[in-house]
């Protein structure tokens, strides 16, 4: 996930500049005649003439265009300074209601802990959204299926803040329609949660309280805008859902995350997530791609892996595991839906079922957001 970054080192130079030669007093030679200008002096002029110039020119004009274009006034969706396994969490967050987006998402996180999940001992605040305890307990949950729910999980944080969010948003918008607040939905929703609803009630728009938090989000939206931007190659589905469910139904037997290996009896980590079904059930292409690789293998058995392209400037590949039949080969374009094989028991496998991962630019991420219907 970590991109690198080419630093452009400027070298300057220092030219030593000889002193003028002081003109001697006239009362010290009358008789001398004033000398012309000597061959130094003809070569130099010039020279300095333009440099004076070009300096005019730049004061005017506010400096010459800059090769390397600034970062900050030229972001790409692929240079969102977001770990790549969180988008999909966003986007699914902001996906429960319409008010709400990735960015804005993003832009409260950025504000809260500026991606720190380091415990605040002060307020009690934990994880990336900075919950409380109380807070937790009423929003928390369990979402990336790892057995436990924790503020202290980037998935869980960023789906339980999306929660709090919305609700907050339902609570505004009825504020809103009943005439009793005025104002941006967005702004009405930050504000609610920086102050409670009562606040905003009270003061029948944004309360002045309120305006130093929403000020600092809003100046940090511009970093994650990226995010909002639809797919182009469009999946269909929830704004967070890019991959159609490559076997049906999707009953889920082992998330991902770390886990003991039940036949080697190593922890380690998880890399993708199974999905029970019957020997011989029909798997399918999560998304539209191309099969760059489909053959035998010691652990994963039968395995298939479509290239997708890239997703936020991001490489996203999807693998199929432990099939009992192969029905693509290498090169076959695919749609979503496009049969690939079977559900097999091959390879290091207890039983049949699929194992299904999601690669974004080389790393395993979970694949669960990522899917149309989490199962």
């Amino acid at each position: 996930m970590n991109e690198e970054r080419l630093t452009v080192a400027e070298a300057t130079g220092h030219t030593d500049e000889s002193p003028p030669e002081q003109t001697e007093q006239a009362e010290q030679s009358p008789k001398r005649k004033r000398r012309g200008p000597g061959p130094f002096t003809l070569l130099l002029l010039p020279a300095l003439v333009t440099v004076i110039g070009v300096a005019a020119f730049l004061a005017v004009t506010g400096g010459l265009p800059n090769p390397w274009p600034d970062d900050s006034d030229s972001k790409r969706s692929s240079d969102v300074d977001v770990d790549p396994s969180y988008v999909p969490w966003l986007r699914k967050a902001a996906s429960a209601c319409t008010v709400l987006d990735p960015s804005v998402l993003a832009a409260q996180i950025d504000q809260l802990s500026g991606w720190s999940d380091d415990t605040d001992e002060l307020s009690g605040q934990k994880g990336i959204a900075a919950f409380t305890d109380s807070e937790w307990r009423t929003w928390g949950k369990d979402d990336d299926g790892n057995g436990k729910s924790s503020p202290r999980e980037p998935a869980d944080a960023i789906m339980a803040l999306g929660r709090q969010d919305c609700s907050l948003a339902e609570k505004v918008t009825g504020l809103r329609t009943e005439g009793r607040v005025n104002g941006d939905l967005v702004d009405l929703t930050l504000a609610a949660y920086a102050t409670g609803t009562d606040a905003v009630t009270k003061a029948g728009r944004v309360p002045a309280e309120a305006e130093t938090y929403l000020a600092e989000v809003h100046k940090l939206l511009p970093r994650y805008e990226a995010l909002d931007r639809e797919d182009p190659a469009g999946a269909g589905g929830a704004a967070g859902a890019l991959l159609t469910a490559p076997v049906s139904p999707l009953t889920i037997t082992s998330p991902y995350g770390s886990r003991e290996h039940p036949l080697t009896g190593v922890t380690k980590l998880h890399t993708g997530v199974d999905f029970a079904a019957p020997q011989g059930a029909q798997v399918v292409a999560a998304r539209r791609g191309r099969v760059v690789f489909a053959a035998p293998t010691s652990a994963y058995g039968n395995r298939v892996v479509v290239d997708h392209g890239t997703i936020q400037g991001k490489r996203l590949e999807t693998t199929y595991s432990h099939l009992s039949a192969l029905e693509t080969a290498v090169g076959q374009s695919v749609e979503a839906g496009t049969p690939i094989g079977r559900v097999g028991s091959t390879g290091l496998s207890t039983g049949p079922h699929l194992h299904f991962e999601v690669v974004l630019d080389g790393y395993y991420t979970d694949p669960q957001p990522w899917l149309v219907t989490g199962g």
